[in-house]
Order: structure tokens, then sequence, then C-alpha cells
């Protein structure tokens, strides 16, 4: 294993290529969203079917990511990450080559699992390979990766598809991730070093399927509840989510004590500051359901076209990525007081959007420099938030527990990006009702973007309580990975 005491030289051109591939994931979560009507003609899917196709990606990678970061854990990083990055291409020409909707679904569902395998080794490095000081700089540009990922995706898609390439049309935006898939292999195999938590050399099955039962359980039915009509099951998944997770909780402690090495060591999650970090991570996705709400928004309620609609973002987009490039210098100037910065930058941004939109007459656009400004505003706040928040939780660990952090962190965002979207996108629903007139859609995206300014704001103060105690030194957790 290598040592921050002793810096592995190539650092940053491993880093460089973990992030090429950690970019995959989220650009593939966003650049589906503009073909599906494309999809549709083709293969003649459903709505239902359209649906899973999205779904099926975003459950089974939230799902899977604690027991990919623990992968990496045992049984290296950049193995780990080479072969989730070679499933995610299968998968990716399964997608391309899809004849039909359900193999489409089934590309989707692999392209989940193989980049929850693939993703968490990139957070999990900077912890395991780079010095105290380079850390806010590696964290920065990670966020920077998702942020652009973001922007780009749904840009990406159209002209994708627009293009025609060959004669592919809707196929492209799957098939493009092979040549960048064989240049991060071809680059990785011969460059990137392993880094693991020492003497482990077992993955806990019984621990993994008790966590994906339980966030299956708490996933799918925030997924496809309300698309159902919250059917019988969902209502029933959702009780026995927190009864699967109980059980969880009590096998990885008996595991401790038995001596074994747990997926979640509980010792980890005990560590000074570490629930509370955790909790911070499941409210700050509450802006999750903003892209989708705003896009309602602005298309249904002010009738501006998709293209158009697109480009009102690229002021977010701009913020989100100049926010963690300044992560570095944030970090100097405000310590650990960068993500609590960061998330009042986003409670602000979405209260002073909830006073612009209430203050514009219906039907009419809000003032285009104001917007923008404040756009900005809550992209740059998301983009310095984001970095500060994944070295928080993961620096409360020793390096052996990287990957199994870095798993827990990134599925309690996603865990925050269902409950956002299922949770106030059901009050935008519920205070719209069965209108859909521009005062309606108006009055609803107003209410939806002040909860989503409350909880962030929460968010912030718990982030102010961690960074009045703090830096803690991480510490090693338990048995789990021989520590």
């Amino acid at each position: 294993m290598m040592h921050t005491t002793s810096p592995e030289p190539r650092r940053w051109a491993i880093f460089a290529t973990l992030l090429v591939g950690s970019f995959l994931p989220p650009l593939d979560f966003f650049i589906v969203n503009v073909a599906l009507a494309s999809i549709q003609s083709e293969l003649g899917a459903s709505a239902s079917a359209e649906q899973l196709v999205i779904s099926s990606y975003a459950a089974l990678y939230a799902v899977t990511l604690i027991s990919g970061g623990r992968l990496g854990d045992l049984f290296g990083r950049g193995r780990m990450f080479l072969l989730g990055l070679a499933g995610f291409a299968a998968a990716s020409l399964l997608c391309g080559l899809a004849w039909s909707p359900a193999a489409l679904i089934a590309g989707r569902a692999l392209q989940g699992v193989t980049a929850a395998i693939m993703a968490p080794q990139a957070l999990a490095s900077v912890h395991a390979i780079f010095p105290e000081a380079e850390k806010p700089r590696a964290l920065g540009l990670y966020g920077a990766v998702f942020g652009l990922a973001s922007v780009i995706g749904q840009a990406l898609g159209g002209i994708l598809i627009s293009l025609d390439l060959f004669g592919m049309g809707w196929r492209m935006i799957f098939l493009v991730n092979l040549p960048v898939a064989f240049l991060v292999l071809a680059f990785g195999l011969p460059l990137l070093k392993e880094t693991r938590a020492p003497r482990s050399s077992r993955l806990d099955p019984g621990g993994t399927a008790l966590s994906v039962l339980a966030l299956g359980a708490l996933i799918v039915p925030l997924i496809e509840g309300r698309e159902a009509g919250w059917p019988w099951w969902s209502w029933l998944s959702l009780c026995a989510a927190p009864v699967l997770a109980w059980w969880f909780w009590r096998y990885q402690s008996a595991l401790v004590r038995a001596g074994g090495a747990p997926l979640v060591d509980p010792a980890a999650l005990r560590a000074p500051g570490m629930r509370r970090a955790l909790t911070i991570a499941l409210l700050f996705y509450a802006l999750a359901a903003f892209f989708l709400l705003f896009s309602v928004y602005l298309q249904n309620a002010l009738h501006v076209s998709a293209l158009d609609a697109g480009l009102v973002f690229l002021p977010f987009g701009l913020g989100y990525l100049l926010g963690p490039l300044t992560t570095p210098f944030g970090r100097r100037l405000l310590g650990d007081w960068v993500n609590p910065v960061g998330m009042a930058m986003l409670t602000a941004g979405f209260l002073g959007l909830a006073a612009l939109v209430a203050a514009t007459p219906t039907g009419v656009a809000p003032a285009g420099t104001m917007l923008a400004a404040l756009l900005f505003v809550i992209g740059c706040g998301q983009g310095l938030a984001l970095p500060s928040l994944m070295r928080m939780i993961t620096g409360r660990v020793a390096p052996v527990h990287a990957g199994m952090i870095a798993g827990v962190a990134s599925s309690a965002l996603q865990v925050g990006t269902a409950l956002s979207v299922a949770l106030i996108g059901g009050i935008f629903y519920t205070v719209r009702g069965l209108h859909d007139d521009p005062a309606a859609i108006t009055n609803a995206f107003t209410v939806a973007i002040l909860c989503i300014a409350f909880y962030l704001g929460l968010g912030a103060v718990l982030g102010a309580t961690l960074a009045r105690r703090g830096s803690v030194a991480p510490v090693v957790a338990g048995r789990a990975g021989g520590a």
C-alpha cells in the first residue's frame, strides 16, 4: 500500500486516469434524457420502459456503490477501477446495439452495477495516495469533473443525436463510451498502482446482500413509486427498508465481534462527526429535484423551447465548474468552513430564486441578468460544497477504509437524490394539483424551491457545527480491512 508520508511520484497522472473514467458514470446518467423520444420511436418502448431506462441505471448504481468501494479496499482500487471500466464499456456496447427495450434496460442495469464498481475508486484514491496538502486540489478537480459531466451531458446527447454519425442516431450516446474506455484502459494498465486495505482478502457476502436489499427497498419505490401511482408494493417496500437496515447493522456488528471483516465497519460510522457529515450528504442533493422542476417551469409555464431551456442552465454550469477549482483557495481562506459557506450560498441562491419567480408576473420570464446571477451562485455553491463534503467524510477514517467510506458517501448522495425527487417532486405535484396552467406551475415551483432551500439551510447549520469542532484525526475503524 502507498502511504501519504511518501507520496507516489506519478500520483497526478494516476488520478487523471481515474478522473477520466469517473467522468463516464454521471455523464451517462444525464446524457440519456435527451434520447428517450428517439428510443421510443425506434424500439417502440412504452412509457414504463422509458422510465426503466433511467431508473434501472440509477437504482442499481445506488445500491451497489458501497460494495464497489469495499471491493477496491479488498482487491485493489486500480484493479477494480479497470475491471469496472471494462464492464461499463461492455454494457455500453449492449446499450448501443440494443434490439429491444428489454435489451436496452438490461444494458442500463449492467451499466449501473459496473459504474458503481468503478466510480468510488477515484475518490478513495484521493485519500490513499495524496498528502494532506494536496487533497483539497484533488477533491476540487474531482468535483469539477462531476460538474462538467452534469453540464455537458444533455448538450452532448443532443449533439450526437443530431449529427447521426454512421446513421446510428441515439445509439451513439452509448457507443461514444467505447473509445474513451479503450484509451483509459490502454494508459491505465501500465500506470495504475494498487492501494488497498492490508491483510484483507474476503468480501462480506451476507453484508453485501443485506445492504443491497435495504437500499433497494428504499431506492426502488422512491424512483418508481410516483410514476406507478404509489401501488401497494411501494409502501410495503418502504416499510421494509428500516427493518432491513437494522438487520444489516446488527449483522455487521456481530461480524466484527466474531473477528470478521464487515462490508461497513460500524466503528467507522462512529467516528467523531461521521453521522452528522453523512446526514449533510443526504440533505445536499435536495437540489436534485430542482433540475427536473426548473425544466417543467421553463417549458410548461414559460413555454421556452428545449434548446433554450438547456441554455438557461449555462450560468449554473459555469458556477459549478469554477466552484471546485476555487476549493483549495477557499480551504486556505476558510479552513473547515468551506462546506457550510458553500451550503449557505446554495440556500441564499434558492431563496433569491424563489423571491424572483414570485415577484415576476405569471407567464413572464424572470429578468435574465438576475436569473443568471442566481443560477451562477447556486452552481458555485454546489461546486464549493461537494468536494469539501467528500473531504469531510473520507477524512474521518484511515486510508485503509477509504473505499468503504467513499462508497457509503456516494450511496448517501444517491439516496438523497431519490428522496429529493420523490419528496420535493411530490410536494410540487401536490401543490399544482390537476391544474396545468402557468399560475399553478409557478406557484408549485416556488413552494418546491423554498423546500429545497430549507433542506440546504439545515445542511449548512450541521456543517457549521462540524466546522466549529475543527478538523479531526482519521480513525482506524475496528477490524475491517485488517486495520
